[in-house]
């Protein structure tokens, strides 16, 4: 009954088109190979085991690379909202937030970017600083060369363009260029969803990196203050 009555709700809003999903893992995935939605909208609980929908967002993003998720929590909490974003969701939205803004969130996610509010963000920030990320990341079949690799681990400690420059004894110019390109191949538009890849592709624990919870805090807090929700990745950029 409520999902029918979120699907009829949404479907007030005339930029979407709502396909009403069972509410099974089996029949979900179904559906999105069938009608390969832009968004799947899925409940964190599900008629399944207890990990059914992190289970079941790994699986869209095979059956349905080019789906993009959001997972309908009915409470934010630091676990479900730090292992929807590691399983590979886009987005997270609570049940105690205004109905309103639910379709923007939706929309936002529809147009690449990241959604999820200021707390929920700092649930990130304090996963990233906990185990933070492996010495190397995968790249040898990835979308990343080994260089950019390394930026990319630079981008997930929390440095600047300079440093990464010092670091890696590059120019800045160069740096920015690589950020573009790094960009452009994991089809994100901002740093905070290039740490977003680093988390998920996060392996051997690493000590804590408490320099990226401070860029990223920075990040967080350019969140739209008046509903405390909103989009984080807003346009691109390699500052």
């Amino acid at each position: 009954m409520s999902t029918q009555l979120l699907a009829e709700a949404l479907a007030r809003e005339e930029q979407f088109h709502i396909i009403e999903s069972p509410s099974d893992i089996r029949g979900i995935l179904l559906l999105v190979k069938k009608e390969k939605p832009q968004v799947a909208l899925i409940s964190a609980q599900l008629q399944d085991p207890k990990r059914g929908a992190v289970d079941l967002i790994r699986k869209i993003r095979l059956e349905s690379p080019e789906t993009r998720v959001v997972v309908l929590l009915d409470f934010s909490e630091r676990v479900s909202v730090t292992e929807a974003f590691r399983a590979g969701a886009h987005g997270v939205f609570c049940r105690t937030e205004p109905f309103r803004l639910l379709a923007k969130c939706i929309q936002c996610v529809a147009n690449g970017q990241i959604w999820a509010n200021s707390a929920e963000l700092q649930f990130l920030l304090h996963a990233l600083a906990q185990p933070a990320f492996p010495t190397s990341l995968p790249s040898a079949d990835g979308p990343l060369s080994a260089r950019e690799t390394d930026v990319v681990r630079c981008v997930a400690e929390g440095l600047t363009n300079r440093q990464i420059a010092e670091r890696l004894k590059l120019t800045e110019h160069t740096v920015k260029n690589y950020l573009f390109r790094i960009f452009d191949k994991l089809g994100v538009s901002s740093r905070v969803e290039v740490v977003l890849y680093a988390f998920r592709n996060a392996g051997s624990p690493h000590p804590a990196q408490t320099p990226a919870a401070r860029r990223l805090s920075t990040a967080a807090s350019r969140v739209p203050p008046p509903e405390q929700s909103g989009p984080v990745a807003i346009r691109k950029t390699a500052t």
